[in-house]
């Protein structure tokens, strides 16, 4: 494991196996422990995360991650584990997504799916309102990421009904499900609302997580 954050991209790790991309604000981590919480549950070649490995993280978060973050305070933060179990962590700048239209989110979305299939955890899932119902595209039982257990909670909290569909995304590309509106929950991006099926639900969960990004800029 890399030490300093200001070395980890010239790292000489092996073939990556998890890589986990986290939001920062104001050069702090505000779902550090949602995030972590989730980094426990992966998997690294079908084997979970070494415990150590977790604690790393974590020391590394709050000892040494503002210094890392001085340069992109509003970034990314990476974290990379190859499949020897050895891991590496930096800090990037933060690009929006150039295309947000539900066929983009769902893309990506897929491609998160794959990723959970893998490492038991997708850091991006699709979520839609249809028929007064938040659906969240996850197999019954699968774990969320950090950004998805909050809005899983948000939901709950504000009374609305969320049911986990897997098979969601060709739900929509089949036609059986057509949503009122529609969003992408990304570790990175933060609630991402589709420009093609924007909505008041999205644009909450939006709003909740960047008042929790401009309370983390202020404290």
């Amino acid at each position: 494991m890399v030490d300093d954050m200001q070395t980890a991209a010239s790292f000489e790790l092996g073939e990556p196996a998890l890589v986990c991309r986290w939001r920062l604000a104001g050069g702090r981590l505000p779902l550090e422990n949602r995030h972590l919480r989730a980094l426990r549950r992966r998997e690294v070649g079908g084997e979970p995360v070494d415990v150590a490995l977790v604690a790393w993280a974590k020391q590394h978060v709050e000892w040494t991650l503002p210094a890392g973050a001085a340069r992109h305070p509003d970034g990314v933060l990476m974290l990379v584990v190859d499949t020897n179990g050895q891991a590496a962590m930096t800090v990037g700048p933060y690009e929006g997504l150039p295309d947000v239209t539900l066929r983009a989110l769902g893309r990506r979305a897929r491609r998160a799916e794959l990723e959970g299939v893998e490492t038991g955890i997708s850091p991006e899932s699709l979520w839609v309102v249809f028929e007064g119902t938040l659906l969240w595209n996850v197999a019954p039982g699968a774990m969320p990421s950090g950004a998805t257990s909050l809005v899983e909670d948000l939901a709950h909290s504000v009374g609305l009904v969320v049911r986990r569909r897997e098979g969601l995304l060709a739900d929509l590309r089949d036609g059986e499900v057509v949503p009122s509106e529609a969003f992408l929950v990304s570790d990175e991006h933060g609630v991402v609302v589709a420009s093609d099926f924007a909505g008041s639900e999205g644009r909450r969960f939006r709003e909740g997580l960047e008042r929790l990004w401009e309370q983390t800029r202020k404290e």
